[in-house]
């Protein structure tokens, strides 16, 4: 490490650097459920489930950069449900592994793809002047016209994912009046994510606002300053992100699946999203969203994203689906796949109803 770096320097960097993540999504927290877990072993009765099993037809797809992304589409066996795409886009830290419940609840009766947000999993790393949410919803604009250039679609984003969906909408608004069908914000906000008190002590989440974008850029250009090893192993760094991902006690199992695909992120990566997730605002795109069958779905102790983001997306669209999820924080997807999964596909089955009614009086 560069001698000019002093110890309070290295220690404020960890410090910001998770209030940063904290902030931002549910990145690090899965590492405190696996530590924290780690002495208790598995629960009575727990049921095995092989986390990221899941593979499909897979393609690498080049986005305006340049960036391959990595892309997997999952086919069905029914020729007439392969009429309909349904695209995932996943979280901040995360990958398209942590769509794990829904690819296998949904499996056949949709054609299902899901995709690496840049730097993230498998997909290529980008530029860092690239890692931004307006970003973000170009590389779905070219993942839909690489894979699914025709046809109905269904959107479904979480976390960092559904302000993906967002931007592509404040891209190509045109998409959702000709093709979009359905869309599943989760877990997600249209903008405001700076100003939340991330349930902290009044006066400390605003500080945090304050500080992490600056020391995140700079943890950006130098990575050296936080030592990864050692935020995994901070008692204190371990309470605070398990607050911040689930609203329940996850199984051990799925801690340590997550905490799997937070600790392939490189930390550098998550400092570079963080301030652009703090400046997302598409608030004045929502619009777009009128006409599409639109589920909102959050958990109620989310500490992140909170509800009361999810219900003024649902303000500005009141014809939304809004589903808060009982005894539940950020990773809803994980923790209450069983709800989640209910939704998705009631959401999927309006978007059938509503397809076959076009058809219908387009024929008549």
């Amino acid at each position: 490490m560069s001698p000019d770096v002093t110890p309070a320097l290295r220690m404020a960097g960890r410090g910001l650097l998770a209030a940063g993540a904290l902030a931002a999504g549910a990145a690090l927290g899965a590492v405190a459920e696996r530590s924290l877990l780690r002495a208790s072993g598995a629960r009575e009765g727990e049921v095995p489930e092989d986390f990221g099993s899941l593979r499909g037809e897979v393609r690498q797809i080049a986005a305006a950069d340049g960036t391959l992304l990595h892309v997997e589409i999952d086919e069905p066996d029914d020729a007439e449900a392969a009429d309909l795409t349904v695209i995932f886009s996943h979280g901040y830290a995360l990958n398209l592994d942590s769509w794990h419940y829904q690819r296998q609840a949904m499996r056949g009766r949709a054609r299902l793809v899901f995709y690496d947000q840049r730097s993230h999993g498998r997909s290529q790393r980008a530029e860092f002047d690239s890692h931004h949410v307006d970003q973000l919803g170009h590389d779905l604009s070219t993942v839909i016209d690489a894979v699914a250039p025709d046809g109905p679609l269904m959107l479904v984003g979480h976390s960092m994912g559904g302000m993906t969906v967002m931007a592509l909408a404040a891209h190509r608004p045109e998409l959702f009046h000709e093709r979009v069908y359905g869309v599943a914000l989760i877990a997600t906000t249209a903008g405001g994510l700076s100003s939340g008190p991330l349930g902290l002590p009044p006066g400390v989440g605003q500080l945090f606002h304050r500080v992490a974008p600056p020391m995140a850029a700079a943890i950006a250009r130098r990575p050296s300053l936080v030592e990864r090893s050692r935020w995994n192993q901070s008692d204190l760094g371990l309470l605070l992100t398990r607050l911040y991902s689930f609203g329940s006690t996850a199984t051990e199992q799925a801690s340590r699946f997550v905490a799997s695909m937070v600790s392939t992120t490189p930390i550098d990566v998550v400092a570079e999203f963080l301030p652009a997730l703090q400046e997302h605002d598409k608030r004045a795109v929502l619009s777009v969203f009128e006409g599409v069958e639109l589920l909102v779905l959050v958990g109620d102790t989310d500490r992140l994203t909170p509800k009361e983001q999810s219900a003024e997306i649902v303000r500005q669209l009141p014809g939304a689906e809004y589903v808060v999820v009982p005894d539940s924080g950020h990773m809803v997807t994980l923790e209450k796949h069983e709800e989640v999964d209910a939704h998705l596909i009631d959401l999927l089955e309006r978007v059938r109803r509503d397809l076959a009614h076009e058809t219908a009086d387009g024929v008549a």
